[in-house]
């Protein structure tokens, strides 16, 4: 029941466009699901991450699990492509990727620009949680796809094209110099 209470005070995060203000911020979402969910559920949520584990730890929730892995499933799918293309090996660890993963991978890789393939890329990962997404919506399932779907609208807006555009020419041509210099600010 305390789902339905949390649930119904959460503005929508459909539509929304990449330059208006989000309706709510992450600090107030975490306020709300401490208020109002169990102490099993909140420990569920600090389980919910964007950069899940290589290998599979069962979190205790199906919904959960089955982000992880398809997250997973696309972070081995972009370092399969990237090798590649850069000729090198790759432990892919004997996974069996869907197709669907690979074609991503590889539409992302051929992007040349960064931040276009980074927007490319969470794109593709909304519409991965948007096809996990619960059928009930005043479900504990929900409340996890919900927080996914704010920490990815989230990590997209803080994305600096112009500091992203520096620090890879940095790496760029300290590779061109030989240097082994890492991206400055």
């Amino acid at each position: 029941m305390a789902e339905y209470y949390l649930i119904s005070q959460l503005p929508s995060l459909d539509g929304i466009s990449e330059n208006a203000p989000l309706p709510i911020s992450e600090e107030r979402f975490e306020e709300l699901c401490n208020r109002f969910l169990s102490k099993k559920s909140q420990a569920a949520m600090g389980k919910l991450t964007l950069s899940p584990p290589k290998n599979f730890e069962s979190s205790g929730s199906a919904f959960i699990d089955a982000w992880n892995e398809s997250e997973r499933n696309l972070r081995f799918a972009l370092g399969k492509v990237r090798a590649e293309k850069m000729k090198k090996s790759f432990d892919t660890e004997n996974r069996i990727f869907p197709v669907e993963y690979i074609k991503a991978a590889s539409a992302a890789i051929e992007i040349e620009n960064p931040m276009e393939a980074e927007k490319y890329l969470n794109s593709y990962r909304l519409e991965i949680l948007d096809s996990l997404r619960p059928m009930d919506n005043f479900s504990e399932d929900y409340i996890f796809y919900y927080s996914l779907k704010l920490k990815l609208i989230l990590r997209i807006r803080q994305f600096d094209t112009n500091a992203g555009e520096k620090a890879y020419k940095n790496i760029y041509d300290s590779i061109l110099n030989g240097d082994r210099l890492e991206a400055k600010q």
